[in-house]
């Protein structure tokens, strides 16, 4: 692994980009405003006021720090290595997603703007983003592919009863893709007077920066938590990878930790021979979506593929680019989880522990299940609890209906 791939700090380079990946792919009536955000942004970064009253709402707001919780039960389950929780599901409104909403709701109010835009899949970023502009007083909308607004029921009313507009979205997949192009579409028209509170690490310069940046939290907290629980880092982190948030917050304090092996669980769908599934770095290629370089799902001719997950969330055909760069350095490793595996860890974590974690976060458990069985008794595994299940359960309820199972890891 080449030196440079252990200096996370010095990445992205100035031009937006981590190695080959990244950088501005938009129209031209965008590059203006992005450079603009890119000002405004280290500015903000640079101003202690605008740090402290972020760190404020993460702290009397979010409800952070969120605890590393031990799970002894699921554990014993596994039969090896000891399994950490970060609880990011116990986050105000559920989920990592109000870390970086809060900061960038913060920069666009600092920025004079009356109006924020988002898209959102699982609802969750929908959720944050309209939480955030209620608390301080921005107008928000809010698109959504029609296939999630079905799926994503009771976040699409959440949204609605704190001010938002859902804008459904019809056109393509009608999921999250093509909730991406239509907030596009409509910042481009009405740049002057609108932020685009973009929901994970990719997008055009410099989104990919600023959404870790705001996630880095996650990671930095257990860092310490880690110390304190287990006396030293973890052996282990796993986290989902969809977009790449939940993920890059809680990897990137330990970039430079050679000893502690990160994986990244995407989502394998229905199996990756059946092509209906959304592991861009496992099975994608280089090519550009949404604004930067990064591993895509394509078909013959080069055109962007159509993602699969039984998660709304991970239901994307691309990745952040820092994601695709750690993955050609070799620092990150990258595994896929099937639909049918991540409701068997979404059914295992609900059942033994109490807790019932989003099906994005189902693909992680179900990972760190398997790697913690295969690990010594005194080594240790952190998983990044991205989300609360509450969104999923009509999802689930529909997926054990059709297999005949009943929740409890058998048929009824």
């Amino acid at each position: 692994m080449s030196p440079a791939a252990l200096r996370p700090a010095a990445l992205p380079d100035a031009g937006g980009h981590f190695g080959r990946f990244g950088g501005r792919f938009v129209p031209e009536t965008l590059m203006q405003p992005l450079v603009d955000l890119e000002k405004a942004y280290r500015a903000a970064r640079g101003d202690a006021r605008f740090r402290g009253r972020l760190r404020e709402l993460l702290g009397s707001y979010a409800g952070r720090p969120t605890p590393l919780y031990f799970a002894e039960r699921l554990t014993k389950h596994a039969g090896g290595a000891r399994i950490y929780l970060k609880r990011e599901d116990l986050c105000h409104t559920g989920a990592h997603k109000i870390n970086n909403v809060l900061g960038q709701a913060l920069l666009a109010q600092r920025m004079g703007k009356s109006r924020i835009i988002a898209e959102t899949g699982a609802g969750q970023h929908g959720v944050a983003s309209a939480t955030a502009a209620a608390l301080l007083g921005l107008a928000c909308e809010v698109y959504m592919g029609s296939v999630d607004v079905e799926r994503q029921a009771l976040n699409v009313f959440r949204m609605k009863l704190l001010g938002a507009r859902v804008i459904p979205v019809e056109s393509g997949s009608r999921t999250l893709k093509d909730a991406v192009n239509e907030a596009l579409r409509d910042w481009v028209t009405n740049v002057r007077s609108t932020y685009y509170l973009l929901g994970s690490v990719m997008g055009p310069h410099p989104y990919p920066m600023m959404v870790r940046d705001f996630h880095r939290v996650i990671g930095e907290e257990a860092r310490a938590q880690a110390r304190q629980a287990v006396g030293r880092l973890p052996d282990l982190l796993v986290a989902c990878v969809g977009g790449g948030s939940n993920a890059i917050g809680l990897f990137w304090p330990f970039i430079r930790d050679r000893r502690v092996r990160i994986v990244g669980v995407e989502p394998g769908g229905r199996g990756i021979a059946s092509g209906k599934h959304g592991a861009s770095l496992g099975s994608g290629a280089v090519g550009v979506l949404h604004g930067s370089m990064s591993y895509v799902l394509q078909n013959d001719d080069g055109q962007v593929a159509e993602a699969h997950s039984i998660s709304a969330g991970l239901d994307y055909p691309g990745v952040g680019p820092e994601h695709s760069y750690y993955k050609d350095t070799g620092r990150f490793e990258y595994v896929s989880i099937t639909d049918q595996e991540a409701l068997d860890g979404f059914a295992i974590l609900t059942r033994l522990e109490g807790i019932m974690p989003a099906l994005e976060s189902a693909h992680a458990v179900a990972y760190a299940i398997r790697a913690a069985a295969r690990m010594e008794k005194g080594q240790s595994v952190v998983v990044g609890l991205s989300g609360r299940g509450d969104k999923d359960v009509h999802t689930v309820g529909q997926a054990l209906e059709a297999t005949g199972t009943n929740g409890h890891g058998g048929h009824r």
